[in-house]
């Protein structure tokens, strides 16, 4: 038996005897309120969603406490309804028995609102209270003589109308102007708000700031962790009203934990069993190998499915078209032309009915779990710009995974860096890089800021530059793209993304600063010193005692004698091109997030003057070890699901 075989035999046998002794535990059928509470639900955008919280009309009410049921916005938030309000729930800390909402009123950046949409908001028979509260009153409809306090806390919140006394505005109880507004205003309820910091001891408040923040609610703690720690799974009895935990065979007052008798009979009758197991497993492995090896992925297959579903669902009219595999056998003329591979499987070259030739990437059946997948088919068809790699469709079949790009005829930027120059000059010439440096970081300022939706893009790298036939760059691989609701955003992952060589800091050391769209930039910046190097940024070609980082060289060339001394310098405006790609990369490349520029910056500073540009502090880097360099070769990634946390 090969070590293949081994291997899937012991799994085989490891999940035979959990089967048996799982299913003798049991003794009959599992109970229905711990299948119906295991199902992970969650609402396409938001928080983890958990007990005592459920989403309503896809659990059931005993899968959480009475009055914690939310709902999944047509935007794809989660939402709570109190007093008549829809609230949109930001964060859940479960740890702490606090959430974060803000009415979704709020959420609007208009001024065709209306108060009298808004109900006054009471918890005296809620089971949340507040953590920290503030009231700002709203009113409207205000006729009669105006003062000019008033006017001075009118927003753009309101009845609408052309007449300044249908605009609303905004106050506190205690503020002096109160009472005199009362008096000529028809309506206004109380929305509840929490003020940050001494906000409260500002002359000028920013109201509209205060209500689209929301405020914090707690809830009684649900003392959950035990009934999970057991195996069970929390939730609600609606008859003697009180937590109950759901386990595989019977509900239980706080935990699964099985008697001594009945484990050492399940253990025993397991143990019997899993031998009978062997033989028909034995003869299984003879018969089809392969069903064994897929056995594990059927489950991710079926939330794949699921996943890409909903997102063709969300994205109505604006889904890239969808192929079937015939479809991409048929493109590709049975994968006949290949372009190139990689540890994701192969890129094919292929041809649509229409004469448009297209790239076909075609993913390895049994590498990842399919979010790579899903994250690059929603991340790129969000965008449409000059400097995007367009997606032209995808086939998601079973095991079957491919994504059709449009055919770019210089492929990768990597062939261009590293290819060989003679008698000192480059095959891409000063101006070409300098375009492709700015065409790229065009492009990286879109996906930051142009899009609806922040794209932080987490493998920048030469690697990922495309190339079509007049040399456009077009940033490609959206693998481990993270979406961001807010312009602004700092995101938290469970571990490293990216290509080690380019990932940012901040990434790896998390007390360096957040994890943000400056993490982009830290990668652009060492891809371009490569570009204007022509090679990586560690010369491993010479001993270990003489390796030379690039980006150290750079700066002391400059910094000590201003000359650059690079290969293929034909003229000053080919000088310029250089130096304000280098001086770009410095600032790009500071160890410290706050210290680098947007990408709205670089491309700033690549399109202006050379003498408008100063020099950046020295970045506080190191030259990797042989070993560093080596690794460098391998990439590091880590699929999550997180939240994201505003700033």
């Amino acid at each position: 038996m090969n070590q293949e075989k081994r291997y899937i035999l012991i799994a085989s046998l490891n999940f035979c005897v959990f089967c048996f002794i799982l299913q003798i535990d049991k003794c009959c059928a599992v109970d229905p309120q711990f299948v119906v509470c295991n199902k992970s639900v969650n609402c396409r955008y938001g928080p983890r969603i958990s007990f005592p919280f459920y989403i309503e009309d896809v659990q059931e009410s005993y899968c959480g406490y009475p009055g914690f049921g939310l709902n999944c916005s047509e935007q794809g938030f989660p939402v709570v309804h109190i007093t008549g309000n829809e609230y949109i729930v930001e964060d859940i800390s479960y740890q702490d028995d606090i959430f974060q909402i803000k009415n979704s009123v709020f959420n609007i950046t208009t001024s065709n609102g209306c108060v009298s949409d808004i109900k006054n908001v009471s918890l005296d028979h809620r089971p949340f209270k507040f953590v920290k509260e503030s009231r700002i009153y709203l009113l409207s409809k205000c006729n009669g003589s105006i003062s000019e306090d008033l006017l001075k806390h009118r927003i753009g919140f309101g009845c609408g109308g052309e007449n300044e006394n249908d605009w609303g505005y905004a106050m506190f109880a205690d503020d002096e102007s109160f009472e005199s507004a009362l008096q000529v205003c028809e309506k206004h309820v109380m929305a509840p708000v929490e003020m940050l910091g001494d906000e409260g001891s500002n002359r000028f408040i920013d109201y509209q700031v205060l209500l689209r923040r929301g405020f914090r609610l707690s809830w009684i703690s649900s003392n959950c962790s035990e009934c999970a720690e057991s195996g069970g799974r929390c939730g609600f009895d609606v008859i003697d009203y009180k937590f109950e935990c759901f386990c595989t065979d019977r509900p239980h007052a706080s935990s699964c934990q099985p008697s001594k008798a009945k484990s050492n009979l399940g253990l025993i009758l397991g143990t019997v069993f899993s031998c009978i197991g062997v033989v028909i497993l034995l003869f299984c492995l003879r018969k089809n190998i392969f069903w064994h090896k897929n056995l594990r992925f059927w489950e991710s297959i079926a939330e794949d499915h699921r996943n890409i579903e909903a997102f063709l669902k969300n994205s109505g009219s604006y889904a890239p078209k969808r192929y079937s595999y015939t479809d991409i056998q048929r493109i590709t003329s049975h994968f006949k032309n290949k372009l190139g591979q990689g540890g994701f499987g192969n890129v094919y070259r292929g041809s649509l009915r229409n004469g448009s030739q297209v790239a076909v990437k075609v993913l390895n059946e049994l590498k990842g779990s399919g979010e790579d997948f899903i994250n690059e088919v929603a991340s790129i068809s969000r965008t449409s710009h000059v400097n995007i790699v367009s997606l032209v469709g995808f086939c998601f079949e079973g095991h079957k995974r491919a994504l059709l790009y449009e055919f770019m005829p210089n492929g990768s930027l990597e062939k261009f860096i590293y290819e060989e120059i003679s008698d000192g000059v480059r095959q891409l010439g000063w101006q070409i890089l300098y375009e492709i440096a700015l065409g790229i970081a065009r492009g990286l300022e879109y996906l930051h800021r142009g899009c609806n939706t922040r794209i932080l893009h987490f493998d920048i790298k030469r690697h990922n530059i495309l190339l079509d036939e007049d040399f456009c760059p077009k940033i490609s691989d959206f693998g481990l793209a993270k979406l961001c609701i807010k312009k602004e955003s700092i995101v938290s992952m469970l571990g490293p993304r990216g290509t080690i060589g380019y990932i940012a800091p901040e990434v790896v050391c998390r007390n360096l600063g957040g994890v943000s769209h400056k993490s982009d930039v830290y990668s652009y910046g060492m891809m371009v010193l490569e570009m204007v190097g022509g090679r990586k940024n560690v010369d491993v070609g010479v001993d270990r005692t003489s390796e030379i980082y690039f980006p150290h060289w750079l700066y002391r060339r400059i910094e000590l004698d201003g000359e650059l001394q690079l290969i293929g310098i034909m003229n000053e405006e080919e000088n310029e091109c250089a130096r304000k790609m280098v001086i770009a990369s410095l600032w790009c490349i500071q160890t410290d997030p706050a210290n680098r520029p947007s990408m709205s910056k670089v491309v700033e500073m690549l399109e202006g003057k050379l003498d408008s540009l100063q020099m950046p502090p020295k970045p506080y880097l190191y030259s990797p070890s042989r070993s560093e360099v080596d690794s460098s070769k391998i990439e590091l990634t880590t699929t999550t699901t997180t939240t994201t946390y505003l700033v």
